[in-house]
């Protein structure tokens, strides 16, 4: 698989670095605005989230072009391919380039993906366990995993994990655009990634798990957005049984963290919170 951990630049600004690295664009651009207030017109600079395609090929064919934040593309990359069902390990990568210029990444895998394309896109219609689970794409059927056990916090912890995630957020901070995910382990030790597409974030915190070999399973996700159902799965594919929200739930989230076994808390403000799921894992003093 070749180094991991050196970065080797070209002249044209590639990166060819094994899943070692990222060269990033600048995730906050200025713009010329006008400022309308109390029938006044001043014009300043504001500050906006960058948002930029990245055109992913697999072995040489396209496979997904992810409109994103151009930070930790490494990440974003290596999780996506994670959550999709098209690598397990970081073993299973034999190379990845990224031409950040072009807007291009290319991943080289060791063993040919053994699912047909097709089923990236299709929905599995049908019983898995629960009910819930007619929902899955084919590919989430084949790797989210119905999760036990798992990091048990009081939930003073989730409301200061949640304070800590908003203070700790420059983009959200400078323009509002983007959303926000944490993976926090007992000590309270978190890893942050940042993105305009709450799945990219949870898929950088994805790709850096894979890249380290870490085990989510005794960490909590401290994440801004929506609870959807397809966060939920994100959470079930990176093995976190504790996804704790600033925002509301939707039904079918929540059958689906019942189903596989994740705890969901949501609605995390500064003296309250909702537990949905599995409340075992929220301790009250």
């Amino acid at each position: 698989m070749g180094s991991l951990g050196d970065n080797v630049m070209g002249d044209n600004g590639t990166e060819d670095n094994g899943m070692g690295g990222s060269v990033d664009r600048p995730s906050v651009m200025k713009w010329t605005a006008t400022k309308i207030k109390g029938g006044a017109a001043i014009e300043h600079e504001d500050d906006v989230a960058t948002e930029w395609p990245l055109t992913l090929y697999v072995d040489g064919e396209e496979f997904a072009t992810i409109v994103c934040t151009p930070s930790d593309l490494t990440d974003l990359v290596v999780g996506f391919l994670g959550s999709e069902g098209v690598i397990r390990v970081r073993e299973d990568i034999r190379s990845l380039t990224l031409d950040v210029q072009a807007g291009i990444a290319r991943v080289e895998l060791v063993r040919p993906q053994s699912t047909a394309k097709d089923y990236y896109s299709k929905r599995l219609i049908g019983s898995c366990c629960g009910k819930s689970r007619q929902f899955y794409f084919h590919n989430d059927a084949r790797t989210a995993r119905t999760l036990s056990g798992g990091l048990r916090i009081r939930a003073e912890q989730c409301l200061e994990w949640m304070a800590r995630l908003q203070a700790a957020s420059a983009e959200f901070m400078a323009t509002g655009g983007v959303h926000n995910a944490s993976l926090v382990e007992a000590t309270g030790a978190a890893v942050m990634r940042a993105d305009i597409g709450r799945h990219n974030a949870l898929d950088k915190l994805f790709g850096h798990c894979i890249r380290n070999r870490i085990s989510a399973r005794n960490r909590a996700i401290v994440f801004s957005g929506r609870l959807s159902s397809e966060v939920v799965l994100k959470a079930a594919k990176i093995g976190c049984p504790l996804l704790l929200s600033k925002s509301a739930p939707t039904d079918l989230a929540l059958r689906l963290a019942d189903d596989l076994g994740i705890t969901c808390v949501g609605f995390i403000r500064t003296d309250a919170l909702n537990v949905y799921t599995h409340h075992h894992r929220i301790l009250m003093d």
